[in-house]
């Protein structure tokens, strides 16, 4: 049924041995696939609520709902992304914890519906925004990895739109058409992301593997942990 998740007998090259691809590889790229395709679906209908509808009681109670689900996705995505760097891989997901406690912290203590909380004391990003900055890494080693222009755009838009709203900076209207660029762009993202072959996204086993055992065994290296693919 799932036959792009079985694992085959091809051989790769890699940087310091050959590797093959196995099932559990494909499952995780796939589950990472797909939960940022749910969280950017998330995020768009979010958007599209604020943006078309606007804060009315009901869209606040739903904005909620959905931001749950793409926190968990978000989450989801960087338990199964695959990042040479164990550093940088640890410090998105502690960032990724931090802004959800915070964000639970500001649902639980706050009177007003969440995202409305949010919008109007702008100062709650300084704890909630930690979900961004995990996102943001994400989508700066998809940029970096693979050079797809939406992911370089959103390494912008998103820091510039957060830090803007922050500090007051941006009208209304530049922060309306800066989160529909990141809704259209994050989901035009997560869709071509899923027709993409899988084992680019695996990226050299035989990094992955000789990292380990540095790790196991510290002693002095040439190479060192600079990719981030």
């Amino acid at each position: 049924m799932f036959t792009f998740l079985e694992a085959t007998s091809e051989t790769y090259q890699g940087h310091f041995d050959e590797f093959t691809i196995t099932q559990t590889d494909r499952l995780e790229v796939s589950i990472y696939r797909g939960s940022m395709l749910v969280a950017a679906i998330a995020f768009a209908m979010g958007s599209s609520l604020v943006l078309i509808v606007g804060p009315q009681p009901y869209i606040l109670t739903l904005l909620t709902g959905l931001l749950l689900c793409f926190i968990l996705a978000i989450g989801i995505s960087l338990a199964t992304i695959h990042i040479y760097m164990r550093g940088l891989h640890r410090l998105l997901q502690y960032s990724w914890a931090i802004g959800s406690l915070f964000t639970a912290y500001i649902g639980i203590t706050q009177t007003e519906p969440l995202l409305a909380t949010v919008y109007h004391q702008p100062r709650h990003l300084l704890g909630m925004g930690w979900l961004f900055v995990a996102l943001t890494g994400i989508y700066f080693k998809e940029a970096f990895c693979f050079n797809h222009a939406e992911t370089k755009l959103l390494t912008g838009v998103v820091p510039v739109l957060l830090i803007g709203h922050l500090l007051s900076w941006l009208p209304v209207g530049v922060e309306q058409g800066l989160l529909a660029a990141w809704a259209s762009l994050f989901l035009i993202f997560a869709i071509r992301k899923i027709t993409k072959p899988i084992p680019p996204d695996i990226g050299d086993k035989s990094v992955f593997e000789y990292l380990q055992h540095q790790r196991r065994q510290p002693q002095s290296t040439d190479f060192e942990e600079d990719q981030t693919c």
